[in-house]
Protein backbone atom coordinates (compact mmCIF):
# COMPACT_ATOMS: atom_id res chain seq x y z
CA UNK A 1 0.00 0.00 0.00
CA UNK A 2 1.39 3.49 -1.18
CA UNK A 3 0.54 6.20 1.39
CA UNK A 4 -1.64 8.98 -0.15
CA UNK A 5 -1.51 11.75 1.92
CA UNK A 6 1.74 13.19 3.53
CA UNK A 7 -0.04 12.74 7.11
CA UNK A 8 -0.40 8.52 5.52
CA UNK A 9 3.26 8.77 4.80
CA UNK A 10 4.96 10.62 7.65
CA UNK A 11 2.74 8.00 9.79
CA UNK A 12 4.45 4.84 7.71
CA UNK A 13 7.85 6.37 7.97
CA UNK A 14 7.72 6.88 11.91
CA UNK A 15 6.73 3.39 11.92
CA UNK A 16 9.09 2.40 9.42
CA UNK A 17 12.46 4.50 11.10
CA UNK A 18 11.29 2.81 14.24
CA UNK A 19 11.25 -1.15 13.29
CA UNK A 20 14.18 -0.54 11.23
CA UNK A 21 16.22 1.09 14.27
CA UNK A 22 14.63 -1.61 16.99
CA UNK A 23 14.10 1.52 18.87
CA UNK A 24 11.05 2.10 20.93
CA UNK A 25 8.90 5.53 20.27
CA UNK A 26 10.11 7.86 22.66
CA UNK A 27 7.62 9.18 25.36
CA UNK A 28 4.58 11.60 24.11
CA UNK A 29 5.69 10.00 20.43
CA UNK A 30 7.70 11.16 17.91
CA UNK A 31 7.03 14.93 16.54
CA UNK A 32 7.76 15.09 12.87
CA UNK A 33 10.06 17.70 12.57
CA UNK A 34 12.13 15.98 15.92
CA UNK A 35 15.78 15.93 14.93
CA UNK A 36 16.41 11.53 14.67
CA UNK A 37 20.44 11.93 14.99
CA UNK A 38 22.91 13.57 16.79
CA UNK A 39 22.85 14.84 20.52
CA UNK A 40 19.42 16.36 20.54
CA UNK A 41 17.99 13.48 19.43
CA UNK A 42 15.92 11.56 21.80
CA UNK A 43 16.01 8.52 19.74
CA UNK A 44 20.18 8.84 19.54
CA UNK A 45 20.07 7.54 16.16
CA UNK A 46 23.57 6.13 15.12
CA UNK A 47 25.32 5.55 11.67
CA UNK A 48 24.37 2.14 11.74
CA UNK A 49 20.34 3.27 12.45
CA UNK A 50 21.06 5.44 9.22
CA UNK A 51 22.00 2.42 7.42
CA UNK A 52 19.61 0.08 8.63
CA UNK A 53 16.98 3.09 7.95
CA UNK A 54 18.07 3.44 4.41
CA UNK A 55 17.62 -0.09 3.71
CA UNK A 56 14.36 0.24 4.77
CA UNK A 57 13.55 2.74 2.55
CA UNK A 58 15.41 1.37 -0.07
CA UNK A 59 13.37 -2.06 0.02
CA UNK A 60 9.79 0.12 1.08
CA UNK A 61 10.14 2.75 -1.22
CA UNK A 62 12.39 1.95 -3.68
CA UNK A 63 14.45 4.86 -3.15
CA UNK A 64 18.56 4.60 -2.92
CA UNK A 65 20.21 7.57 -1.17
CA UNK A 66 23.25 8.04 -3.48
CA UNK A 67 25.63 9.39 -0.88
CA UNK A 68 26.52 10.39 3.25
CA UNK A 69 25.52 13.81 2.37
CA UNK A 70 22.50 13.31 0.57
CA UNK A 71 21.51 10.87 3.40
CA UNK A 72 22.21 12.72 5.79
CA UNK A 73 19.57 15.63 4.83
CA UNK A 74 16.68 13.62 4.27
CA UNK A 75 17.08 11.97 7.65
CA UNK A 76 17.30 14.51 9.47
CA UNK A 77 13.57 13.98 10.65
CA UNK A 78 10.26 12.22 9.44
CA UNK A 79 9.23 15.95 7.67
CA UNK A 80 12.23 15.95 5.83
CA UNK A 81 12.40 12.65 4.76
CA UNK A 82 8.73 12.60 4.00
CA UNK A 83 9.50 15.64 1.33
CA UNK A 84 12.19 13.82 0.14
CA UNK A 85 10.59 10.86 -0.49
CA UNK A 86 7.65 13.07 -2.40
CA UNK A 87 10.17 15.25 -4.32
CA UNK A 88 11.42 11.40 -5.90
CA UNK A 89 7.97 10.40 -6.75
CA UNK A 90 8.44 7.56 -3.90
CA UNK A 91 5.49 8.09 -1.92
Amino acid sequence: MTPTSRDDLIAVLKKLVLEAAEKEAPRGGLGDHETLFGPESRLALDSLDALQVSMALQERFGVRMADSKETRRALNSIATLADYLRERGAA
